[in-house]
């Protein structure tokens, strides 16, 4: 700790008194300075890793590290991404071998929404894992637990139901067939390009859709023996859900829509926050009781506490709806920098394959009052700060980052622990 650290006044409540200093980012590297974390997870089922922003590279450096320690210290034994449900199992294929090594840019391409997998620190991870998996004796399993393409396009969700109607119910084509083609002129590769594409669907069209979706949900629950029957129990599962991210993703797109138009209602965008704590869930269903998750998403989907900005609720994220229905089986860990760049997401229907310019911008010093702050006014650059059990409403810092700006959340409440770098850089190899 320097001198200057020292005299630093306060700028905001300070950080508790579990706070650990961290040694290394390089995923490779001894584990032990990770080890205050054990406390932190305890029995958790479900451990949530977050990120202020995507394509950080020290972000996704850390997250490896992390997932390494759960892995192999604390018997971790999935590896859940914020990526379409049903786009996860091509690449959980890959994990297991099934598919040849040199196929990974692309399958991450189809399969993590946003270019979330162009930085090689991502890759380098999910190549991790599959070498972990053609050796140990429990392998890790990859599993996608989001909308398709992130809300960017139904099609990943619905195209698949083809086969398998043909084999257990071809009468449900005349409802999937329509379906896909109106869902066919909305998509795109991210909520960034499609929702302007909603916007411009004839309204009756939107409502065709949402009502085609809402019969084909029903058909699969009512006929649900005869679909067991003729494909089995496993089956039925998968192509049940993927259809329900569909319809989230549905849902999603209006809310998105809306947003653009300004006709939105409160909040409206939790659908698909709600689709992927479901999701979650139907994995720890259907993996059994020694499944343990290591789930990697945005800090904004895996806090526990309602997302504010601008002074009114957005979404009721995921890390909410997995704390109400699991409590203590759910852990949400921050990630966050005290300075550096980092990168700024702007929508741009001209701007690469996504729809949206990546800034590498410049971080302004630590907000006062944020957990930043607190960070710097301890003198800890590179740490982990516990918050312990649930705190249930004391002192603490009120805002984290997120890109460029600021999130107003009671960080103590949010999160039962931050791990903070003193400085983050955007990837140099998104290329887009």
């Amino acid at each position: 700790m320097s001198d200057a650290s020292t005299r630093r006044r306060p700028s905001g409540p300070p950080l508790p008194a579990g706070v650990h200093a961290l040694s290394h980012l390089d995923p490779t590297a001894p584990l032990d300075d990770l080890e205050p974390l054990r406390d932190v997870i305890g029995s958790a089922r479900v451990v949530a890793i977050g990120e202020n922003a995507h394509f950080i590279t020290e972000f996704a450096r850390l997250r490896h590290r992390v997932l390494r320690f759960l892995v192999e210290r604390c018997g971790f034994t999935v590896l859940a991404y914020e990526s379409g449900f049903s786009e996860g199992f091509a690449l959980d294929r890959w994990v297991r071998g099934e598919l040849p090594e040199d196929e990974l840019p692309e399958l991450a391409e189809q399969c993590i929404p946003s270019g979330l997998a162009r930085p090689r620190e991502v890759r380098e991870m999910l190549g991790w894992v599959r070498a972990q998996a053609a050796t140990a004796t429990s392998p890790v399993r990859f599993a996608g637990v989001d909308v398709p393409s992130a809300g960017g396009s139904l099609l990943p969700s619905l195209q698949p139901l083809g086969d398998y109607l043909a084999g257990v119910d071809p009468a449900a084509g005349q409802l999937l067939a329509p379906a896909l083609e109106i869902a066919a002129g909305t998509a795109g590769t991210t909520q960034a390009q499609a929702a302007p594409r909603y916007l411009q669907l004839d309204p009756a069209r939107q409502d065709a859709l949402t009502a085609l979706l809402s019969r084909l949900a029903d058909r699969f629950d009512a006929l649900a023996p005869t679909y067991v029957d003729g494909g089995g129990r496993a089956e039925y599962d998968v192509a049940r859900w993927r259809l329900e991210g569909a319809r989230a993703a549905d849902h999603q797109l209006r809310a998105i829509a809306g947003a653009y138009a300004g006709t939105a209602l409160p909040a409206a965008a939790t659908s698909r926050e709600r689709y992927m704590a479901a999701t979650v869930r139907w994995w720890l269903d259907r993996l059994g009781p020694g499944a343990r998750i290591a789930l990697m998403a945005h800090n904004a989907h895996i806090q526990r506490t309602p997302v504010v900005y601008g002074g009114e609720v957005q979404v009721l994220p995921m890390g909410l709806h997995l704390d109400l229905a699991l409590g203590g089986d759910y852990v949400a860990v921050g990630l966050t920098s005290g300075g550096g760049r980092t990168a700024g997401l702007h929508p741009d229907a001209g701007a690469g394959p996504y729809g949206f310019r990546v800034e590498d911008a410049a971080l302004e010093p630590p907000r006062p009052g944020s957990v930043e702050a607190a960070f710097r006014d301890a003198g800890v650059g590179f740490g982990l700060a516990a918050f312990g059990a649930r705190s249930g409403g004391a002192a603490g810092p009120d805002r984290i980052r997120m890109d460029t700006d600021y999130l107003a959340t009671p960080v103590s409440e949010a999160f039962d622990a931050v791990v903070h770098v003193p400085e983050s850089t955007v990837a140099s190899d998104l290329g887009f």
